[in-house]
């Protein structure tokens, strides 16, 4: 049997840990050899569509330019589900999304996509044409329905539920802008 020695002088020499880890907005330093990486979402405008941020020994990793919202109806009034917030520096909007509905009352379900284009001057937002968006839904929810409109600097997305059924309802909205 043979044996093979190598010295940490002349052998392999151990990788060297990092101790700290910049990130976009600050540093991260690892605590007790411990790094917690975290993700989130952010209506913030990033191009690229991510930033992140480092704070104690932990780090943020955000997925941009997104908004997401959730709501239960139990008739046929128009809800808004997401109020986005346009930015105060007039710019043009492209926003698209999707939305899930779930009556838990017969079951059924519904499903949609939409894309809008909007323009702010910082003050009120103008929709550009009208939205566009796909249906897929059961039978029994064919009344409901969605739709995007404008209400101040805002972009509303809104549902329309069926009168005596209980719809839970799951939206994501996706935006770029330029100025």
């Amino acid at each position: 049997m043979s044996q093979i020695y190598k010295s940490l002088v002349s052998g392999p020499v151990p990788p060297a840990v990092p101790t700290s880890f910049p990130t976009d907005n600050g540093t991260a330093v690892p605590v007790a050899n411990v790094l917690n990486v975290l993700t989130n979402d952010t209506v913030s405008n990033f191009d690229n569509g991510i930033t992140d941020t480092g704070s104690g020994n932990t780090i943020t990793i955000f997925n941009t330019n997104r908004q997401t919202g959730t709501v239960t109806t139990t008739d046929d009034t128009v809800t808004t589900i997401i109020t986005f917030v346009m930015d105060a520096t007039p710019g043009t909007y492209y926003v698209y999304g999707n939305i899930q509905a779930y009556d838990i009352t017969t079951p059924s379900s519904a499903a949609y996509s939409f894309s809008g284009g909007y323009r702010s001057d910082g003050v009120s937002g103008t929709e550009l044409g009208t939205e566009f968006h796909d249906t897929f839904q059961d039978f029994i929810l064919n009344t409901s329905d969605i739709t995007l409109t404008t209400s101040g600097n805002n972009i509303l997305v809104q549902v329309q539920g069926v009168i005596g059924l209980t719809i839970h309802w799951n939206a994501l909205l996706e935006y770029r802008r330029v100025s």
